[in-house]
């Protein structure tokens, strides 16, 4: 199964990733990707989607999407190095990976939770990513499948004689005989 970035956020002040669940009445429901616990999270917390963030390089920025591709590309079945390496041994990785990343402005801080994503999500999630052409058709084709549930069970009630409306119609009280007196 591929892997939805869009879905995986980074939370401030928290260790690892985050699988998006659901959306909550005061913020999101997440679920750690390390622990598999599920919180809130809430309106004040900094979330970011993995799909947001992108890396500087010489000529401007690369996504992470595509960072993380050519690790996978460059490391094959390996794990990258620990978040907790050497900052000379992050920025050589870097360097045979991404050789014209920004040295001034993507720093040996960023490159630790880079590779600590990289090697979380190798070992939790998938290292084969959704596209964003693959994203939007997979959202397109739930919002027609709801839309199509829709329909069905608004022919449905019409074919049973109910009334037709934004809600589904109550089920229709048994006729009992009243009692006369």
């Amino acid at each position: 199964m591929k892997t939805d970035l869009s879905k995986v956020l980074t939370v401030s002040g928290e260790r690892g990733l985050f699988s998006y669940v659901a959306q909550a009445a005061r913020g999101a429901i997440l679920e750690s990707m390390l622990t598999k616990k599920r919180f809130v999270a809430g309106p004040s917390a900094k979330m970011s989607a993995l799909s947001d963030i992108s890396i500087f390089t010489q000529e401007g920025e690369m996504k992470l999407q595509e960072v993380l591709t050519a690790m996978k590309n460059s490391l094959g079945d390996e794990k990258a190095p620990s978040g907790k390496s050497a900052p000379e041994v992050l920025k050589e990785f870097f360097g045979k990976v991404v050789p014209d990343y920004d040295g001034e402005r993507f720093y040996p801080s960023h490159m630790k939770k880079v590779v600590e994503w990289y090697n979380c999500l190798k070992e939790y999630a998938s290292l084969d990513f959704e596209t964003e052409e693959e994203g939007a058709k997979a959202s397109d084709n739930e919002e027609s499948a709801k839309t199509a549930a829709s329909k069905q069970a608004k022919e449905a009630s019409k074919q049973k004689g109910a009334k037709v409306s934004g809600k589904q119609a109550a089920p229709a009280k048994a006729s009992v005989p009243r009692k006369v007196v």
